[in-house]
């Protein structure tokens, strides 16, 4: 079985228990938690991902981590995951959850790439174009990216709108190389 079926399954089954004890928006903002965490750290990754590791020591680790931190159902979960043998997944498991959760929800992540930090104006402006074109909720992630020329890249629902200036120069090269208007005597 590959990596995206597993994860995707294993967060089906994690909405389920959540739609089930009404925590669904908890073990969202856990996930979030859980995939910050592995995504940050290689050790634990390592961790998780080496059978050398027993269930034991994983649980143990998981409690350490959190515990405190997250809810009932999210760490019963978690714990059911370690007794799976599947702990090198986490960090898959929590994305795909966060992906069923949105679509649950009616919320659309969007992907926005800039040359320069955007302001507030500009976010709420982004963020209304994309709700007004999906009819959905939106949870804008900005980022900049300082080898960008300038213009932006907005991404959303698989959809990529590209208005970066590398882009535009790209298309003007194809474009002059053509020639149309060279003379064909």
């Amino acid at each position: 079985m590959n990596s995206y079926r597993i994860n995707t399954n294993y967060a089906k089954a994690l909405l389920m228990l959540a739609t089930d004890t009404g925590v669904i928006d908890r073990v969202a903002e856990d996930m979030r938690l859980v995939g910050d965490v592995a995504a940050s750290n290689r050790e634990l990754a390592a961790v998780f991902s080496n059978p050398v590791f027993k269930a034991d020591k994983k649980t143990a680790i998981l409690r350490e981590l959190f515990a405190d931190h997250v809810c009932e159902a999210t760490m019963a979960f978690l714990l059911f995951v370690v007794r799976k043998n599947r702990t090198a997944n986490l960090r898959g498991i929590s994305e795909a959850y966060l992906e069923l959760w949105r679509e649950e929800r009616g919320i659309v992540l969007s992907d926005l790439v800039t040359h320069q930090p955007i302001d507030d104006t500009a976010r709420e402006m982004v963020t209304r174009l994309v709700s007004d074109y999906t009819g959905k909720q939106v949870e804008l992630h900005d980022r900049t990216d300082h080898k960008m020329l300038g213009g932006f890249k907005l991404e959303f629902n698989h959809n990529m709108y590209d208005a970066r200036i590398r882009t535009k120069i790209r298309k003007l090269r194809i474009e002059f190389a053509r020639n149309d208007y060279e003379s064909k005597l």
